[in-house]
């Protein structure tokens, strides 16, 4: 979601520089721009590593034959999601 939100940003910011040429008094669009394109780059990046970094977890539950009590084992792995 967020890669998809920093590319949107991108956009937006690139058309806001280079496409509209209108003049308000007191917002310039092309500042505006280029904020939303560095705003959209930061969050695209931001995006990108936290899909790598991302941990992922297995829960795995069991029932013990002996007593009847239910066992529940969760295991976290921080290695690369394939």
């Amino acid at each position: 979601m967020s890669i998809g939100t920093g590319v949107a940003l991108f956009v937006i910011g690139a058309i806001l520089a280079f496409a509209v040429h209108v003049t308000i008094g007191v917002i310039d669009l092309a500042t505006t721009g280029y904020i939303l394109m560095i705003a959209g780059i930061v969050v695209f990046v931001v995006g990108l590593v936290l899909l790598f970094v991302r941990r992922s977890s297995t829960s795995t539950t069991r029932v013990d034959p002996v007593s009847g009590e239910r066992v529940t084992r969760r295991d976290i792995d921080g290695g690369p999601r394939y």
